[in-house]
């Protein structure tokens, strides 16, 4: 990606955040959602928005649900916060890296020494 490109992303991943935070009122987005990265196209006409969502499957079902119906308010918001020319369409993305790291974490700490077996030192 360019430089402009990845200021774009960066920047909409902050001001996509806290209009979810602060100004998105639909109850099926009622856990801790946060936006990970966010990916424009070359021409800005897309922008995928990778959340990650703290709940059960069905939860997250819900607010992914909410979040792609709220797609035009939060583009209407980011309207009025940022002075693009256009605003990108959003399409949001589960992202469940975070989940899979805290597993492999349990997995690694679930490892115990007494496991395995000795290593030989004659050899």
């Amino acid at each position: 990606m360019s430089r402009r490109s990845d200021r774009i992303s960066d920047l909409l991943r902050e001001e996509i955040s806290k209009i979810i935070s602060n100004q998105l009122k639909d109850p099926r987005i009622n856990g801790l959602v946060s936006i990970t990265q966010v990916d424009v196209s070359p021409d800005l006409r897309l922008a995928r928005a990778y959340v990650s969502i703290f709940g059960n499957s069905s939860e997250k079902k819900l607010a992914l649900e909410g979040l792609t119906s709220s797609s035009g308010f939060l583009r209407r918001q980011l309207g009025s916060t940022l002075g693009f020319r256009r605003i990108p369409e959003i399409q949001f993305i589960l992202d469940d890296s975070m989940e899979h790291g805290n597993n492999l974490l349990t997995i690694i700490d679930n490892l115990r020494p007494e496991n395995f077996g000795k290593p030989d030192l004659d050899q």
